[in-house]
């Protein structure tokens, strides 16, 4: 498999002001401050963007914003899913039309279709656009799993060219890796499953934990790439606190809370979302505190 968007792609947050309003100017700084720290590509308006909070308008102006703040220095790719088509269509299209250079689906929640249903919506809205599309399996989240069969499928539209895999199941995302055509790609969805995932097949990382230690992500990957797998493994046991504290509650809620923590006023979430406060927040601060070496090492 060939790492088709790069390695470490950041699943980027949408900073919010107190009153629950779009920071777009924040949002352009910490962009920046992800592509200088190694990310390859940026996920705007996935799960840990708030993508269900966000409106269309907002989406196309982070979209564009993006777009504008990175000049080409990394993978612009829109979170476009939906759990109806024509919808998850229409935002595709619409976000191809202002620049950016990829779009992820995610699979559509709720609903629960059937995995013809899955096949018919993939590839209706990969064929609203000519940009590489990634597929997104949370199953988690969504109630329904893209099963191999289903990838597999999927994998063989020209433009429909990699997976974010965030199923936890190891022996699918093997299957898929064994099975998926030339050109096609698996990424972990999960920064706890990465270093697995890379031994079945995987090429990198759709990351949550990029926002802090992504030049560390990024080393790990290529110590695996490289043979080294002593010192690959080193690092993963070394930042799986981390991966664990960020997930310790509901996405993005910790890692908004780490990054202002840090001064990089991400702002809180968005109704029905609650910032992290408390022995929570307590906690989380003293996680960082353990990582503050390897955090201000990679800024």
């Amino acid at each position: 498999m060939s790492a088709v968007l790069g390695t470490v792609i950041t699943a980027m947050v949408t900073p919010f002001n107190e009153n629950g309003g779009v920071r777009y100017d924040k949002a352009a700084e910490l962009a920046r401050y992800l592509v200088d720290r190694g990310s390859t590509g940026l996920v705007l308006s996935g799960t840990t963007g708030e993508s269900p909070a966000l409106t269309t308008a907002e989406k196309l102006a982070l979209f564009r914003t993006i777009v504008e703040a990175v000049q080409g220095r990394a993978a612009v790719i829109a979170g476009t899913g939906s759990n109806c088509t024509a919808a998850a269509v229409e935002l595709t299209a619409a976000a191809e039309a202002v620049g950016v250079d990829g779009i992820l689906l995610v699979a559509p929640y709720y609903n629960r279709p059937t995995p013809e249903g899955l096949f018919r919506h993939f590839l209706a809205a990969a064929e609203a656009t000519a940009l590489p599309v990634m597929l997104y399996n949370v199953p988690g989240r969504t109630g329904v799993n893209l099963n191999v069969d289903t990838v597999l499928r999927l994998a063989e539209i020209d433009n429909i060219v990699a997976l974010k895999e965030a199923g936890g199941d190891l022996v699918q995302a093997a299957e898929i890796c064994a099975g998926a055509p030339p050109g096609f790609s698996l990424y972990s969805g999960d920064d706890a499953l990465t270093l697995p995932l890379l031994t079945l097949g995987a090429v990198g990382v759709v990351s949550v934990a990029s926002h802090l230690v992504g030049p560390q992500i990024a080393l790990m990957i290529e110590h695996h790439r490289q043979g080294k797998t002593t010192e690959a493994v080193q690092l993963h046991r070394a930042l799986l606190p981390l991966f664990r504290g960020l997930f310790a509650t509901v996405n993005p809620i910790p890692v908004k809370a780490a990054l202002n923590l840090l001064g990089l006023a991400a702002g809180p979430p968005r109704l029905p979302l609650l910032p992290l406060e408390g022995a929570a927040l307590a906690g989380l601060k003293q996680l960082l505190q353990q990582y503050e070496r390897q955090i201000f090492a990679a800024n």
